[in-house]
């Protein structure tokens, strides 16, 4: 049921027909936007920015209409994500004047941090059957793009097959390790959603060949981060239903888990090759002209060169725009076998962070950052833990945030459950199963 809680002021407007309701479902397809943007960044890159900037506008919109922000007392969880982007924006005290072209290409980008936190916390929470509608999109869309992919490969499979054993990967919409994030959470919104029983027929017949499918694709794709993800995901998830003595789904998803893998390396060549490049990849680690060749060589040494930088600013970090100039002076000096075609920024969301903003501004996105899952924990949210699992994974790996799917992805599907969080009173009935809100 959608909210209809106004002021006597609202009700008198000369606009009678921007209700809560018509707002809130602007709100949803603005919500859509952005999930479909994220699997046309190859030929319609805008769609994503353009779906955030009609949430934006949807919110203001409800804020001039009835003079409330909807979410005001929540206002702690969200002003985490704009200090973030308040820290970006500092960084330009400390950005030399030959890069300043550069430090505003990276305010831009950053930009969600700042829009669409203050969108979620005006907006009421969308309706629990939107918030549905927005993960079968998800869904949808990751199951489609899989299959464009699958069927690729098919038509591909030995040139696909010689390109793992180089480290190279197959063409994915959106690029393949960010595919393989939106994957794992994908299989983490059929597994709730089976679990919590709120489909039937041949819609839940739908979710759970897609989230089957979904599982073995991720093996197909062989792409490290979303593995990882994945597993993790299983084992939180084994743990869940042990908790709740649901001693049979444990015991499916456990012989799942341990199968995939075994049936994996024997029957998908993608997967065979992606293993045994692994190991020669790893095995190299030493020689460090291998870094011009081997993906996880060259991210090793990526954590030594940004170590080199961070030495000299250990409080205030470089600045984020000086930070590609600092860390090729660096391999220049430490490491001259490296090529400069193959220097690389910092792979760790965390170092990257703590290179370009210092120890300070490292601490501040920690506690930002986390700070609602911290607020949550002692509520029903296993959306937003979900993608709290898969985002820090990929900051172990990645600098996820330093690209705009990346980004929009990290924080779009934080921020969608953390807005839709029954409010405490509320939580028993959630427990219970009385009502779900996909949190």
């Amino acid at each position: 049921m959608r909210s209809t809680s106004v002021s006597i002021s609202a009700t008198s407007s000369t606009t009678p027909w921007l209700t809560v309701g018509r707002i809130q479902t602007a709100a949803a397809i603005s919500c859509g936007l952005v999930i479909t943007g994220l699997y046309t960044l190859t030929f319609f890159r805008v769609l994503a920015s353009i779906g955030q900037a009609c949430l934006l506008l949807c919110a203001l919109t409800y804020l001039w209409r009835f003079r409330e922000v909807a979410q005001l007392r929540k206002w702690p969880v969200y002003f985490g994500f704009v200090l973030i982007f308040l820290m970006h924006l500092a960084a330009g005290l400390n950005t030399s004047a030959a890069n300043a072209k550069e430090f505003w290409r990276d305010i831009v980008l950053q930009l969600p941090f700042l829009m669409l936190p203050l969108a979620f916390w005006i907006l009421p929470p969308l309706p629990s059957s939107d918030l549905k509608r927005l993960y079968k999109l998800l869904l949808a869309a990751t199951t489609l793009s899989a299959i464009g992919s699958t069927i690729y490969y098919l038509l591909n499979a030995d040139y696909i097959n010689e390109l793992y054993i180089h480290s190279k990967i197959m063409p994915t919409v959106p690029d393949h390790i960010r595919f393989s994030l939106l994957i794992a959470l994908s299989i983490a919104v059929g597994a709730v959603m089976l679990n919590r029983k709120v489909l039937t027929g041949w819609r839940r017949a739908a979710v759970l060949g897609a989230t089957i499918f979904l599982a073995g694709f991720m093996h197909l794709l062989a792409v490290r981060s979303g593995l990882v993800a994945l597993y993790v995901l299983a084992v939180v998830a084994i743990g869940y239903l042990l908790k709740k003595q649901a001693w049979r789904k444990a015991a499916a998803v456990t012989a799942l888990m341990v199968l995939l893998p075994i049936v994996s390396y024997f029957t998908l060549p993608t997967f065979y090759n992606k293993y045994h490049n692994t190991k020669d990849d790893a095995s190299r680690v030493e020689q460090t002209h291998s870094a011009n060749n081997y993906s996880l060589v060259g991210r090793m040494y990526s954590y030594q060169t940004a170590l080199e930088v961070w030495k000299d600013h250990p409080v205030f970090g470089v600045g984020k725009a000086d930070l590609r100039m600092e860390m090729s002076a660096r391999y220049q000096e430490f490491f001259p076998q490296i090529e400069e075609e193959h220097y690389l920024q910092p792979h760790n969301q965390f170092l990257f962070y703590l290179v370009a903003f210092g120890t300070l501004g490292v601490a501040i996105f920690i506690l930002s950052f986390y700070y609602p899952l911290w607020w949550a924990r002692r509520r029903h949210a296993p959306m937003l833990l979900v993608q709290y699992i898969i985002v820090t994974l990929s900051f172990m790996v990645e600098p996820t945030m330093e690209g705009q799917s990346g980004l929009t992805f990290s924080l779009f599907f934080l921020l969608l459950p953390l807005s839709s969080l029954a409010e405490c009173r509320k939580e028993r009935g959630v427990r219970k199963g009385l009502q779900w809100r996909p949190a």
